[in-house]
């Protein structure tokens, strides 16, 4: 970033990214042929080890639960202490291996857990259904999602807001260049002070997200596509996200979530809120923390772009996501344990995109080809770790988009894009594209 004397301007270096023209076939040809194939029996053997993995953690914590007592811990405090920290470290390991068991059932709804949809459906309503998601209603604005991906009015989720929506100022073209590569010293100022962009609203703004935003969308669509009425809900079969043929479905989604909502009311009359807290509620909201910072870091990001009609097509949208490890910001041992117990849901998301039945144990090797083939055009799509500090970082550069252009890339508070778009060719192609027929 650099000041311009004579005209007053701030002038930032933007990095280049590359408009992919690919097509399908361009795509899934990179792609090894039996990493489409699907094993009931092996995606099972997933799903009890993250079982399996669930009661060692309880056990293992209950155990060392009877080792601390008044007795082993005379003072009062480092005793409370002791179990505060056993107990908070048995909810960040049972909400990390969980959400595993959230990947699985996200397979299911993708039919990438068997080959038959049957199976697919009764297992992931299942699994969903006693992580408090509504298996249907999901799967349905999911598909819509990845039919969607980065599409400023179809994508359904981490869908940007427009300097017209935050009720910012339009400035002249001698103040402000729309493409974000320079402004002035007054403008950036007027935009600083209108989008009140500090560290403590960040922070919160993250906080937040990570604590609510799971629930927030799937309750009024928070962060949801703007063209929705407001307080669109996942829970309304009549929502103007689904369609007529979808009502049945909607309202197994909801039979299922009033069974779990049942399921823990009874738990707590006979066992007490402490219990429940402990066990499940803890470890249920460390879920829907990954859950949140693992989705809005893949689609989230000043290098990545959104797209209008006139420039989307299914592959540049699929292009429009980020492999990222979890957890990697806080070390290469970290980082492992959160790509083997999340399935890897973060680090090959790309290939996801691209071809979303792929099941997760074979995502890994569809990754690796897909990256040799795209490095082939200059394009790389991994981001930094996943993280706390690296949520603040995307929260604070990622603000608004403008109100045109059929391509276009966030700008932070000062008004500045770190990315602007360059193109290879023309030849981009929607021909081939699998959607669900059931979205």
């Amino acid at each position: 970033m650099h000041k311009d004397l004579s005209s007053g301007r701030i002038t930032v270096e933007q990095t280049p990214f590359i408009i992919p023209d690919f097509n399908v076939k361009d795509l899934l040809s990179a792609i090894p042929a039996h990493c489409h194939k699907r094993s009931m029996f092996r995606s099972s053997l997933y799903a009890f080890w993250d079982f399996f993995l669930l009661a060692c953690i309880y056990k293992l914590a209950t155990f060392a639960d009877t080792l601390i007592t008044p007795a082993s811990i005379p003072n009062p405090y480092l005793y409370c202490f002791a179990r505060f920290a056993l107990w908070s470290l048995y909810g960040f390991a049972a909400g990390l291996v969980a959400t595993g068991v959230w990947v699985v059932a996200h397979e299911c709804g993708h039919q990438a857990f068997s080959e038959s949809k049957t199976v697919n459906n009764a297992v992931g309503w299942v699994l969903h259904s006693a992580l408090g998601v509504p298996y249907h209603s999901w799967r349905i604005t999911h598909a819509k999602h990845h039919a969607s991906t980065g599409h400023m009015t179809q994508d359904q989720v981490y869908v940007p807001k427009t300097r017209s929506q935050l009720g910012l100022p339009q400035f002249q073209p001698d103040q402000e260049d729309l493409r974000g590569s320079s402004v002035t010293q007054e403008v950036m100022s007027e935009l600083w002070d209108a989008i009140g962009d500090t560290p403590i609203g960040a922070s919160w703004g993250v906080a937040t997200y990570l604590l609510a935003g799971w629930i927030m969308y799937i309750l009024r669509n928070a962060s949801g596509q703007h063209r929705y009425p407001a307080f669109t809900n996942h829970f309304d079969p009549s929502a103007a996200m689904f369609s007529p043929h979808h009502r049945n479905q909607i309202i197994v989604s909801d039979v299922g979530i009033a069974l779990w909502a049942a399921g823990v009311i009874t738990w707590i009359y006979y066992k007490g809120f402490a219990e429940v807290f402990c066990l499940y509620l803890v470890p249920y909201l460390w879920v829907n923390h990954w859950l949140v910072m693992v989705t809005f870091l893949q689609h989230t990001d000043p290098i990545l772009p959104h797209y209008r009609a006139g420039e989307f097509t299914f592959p540049r949208g699929a292009l429009a996501t980020l492999d990222r490890n979890l957890l990697g910001e806080c070390g290469s041992f970290m980082g492992w344990i959160g790509a083997c117990a999340t399935h890897g849901i973060s680090e090959t998301h790309v290939a996801h995109h691209v071809a979303s039945k792929i099941p997760h144990y074979h995502a890994w090797e569809a990754s690796d080809a897909l990256r040799l083939r795209l490095a082939q055009s200059g394009i790389k799509l991994e981001g930094r770790p996943s993280g706390w500090m690296e949520m603040y970082r995307v929260f604070r550069e990622c603000k608004f988009v403008e109100d045109e252009g059929d391509i276009v890339f966030y700008k932070n508070a000062r008004g500045l894009a770190a990315t602007r778009p360059i193109y290879l060719d023309n030849t981009a192609s929607d021909s081939g594209i699998e959607i669900d027929k059931d979205a």
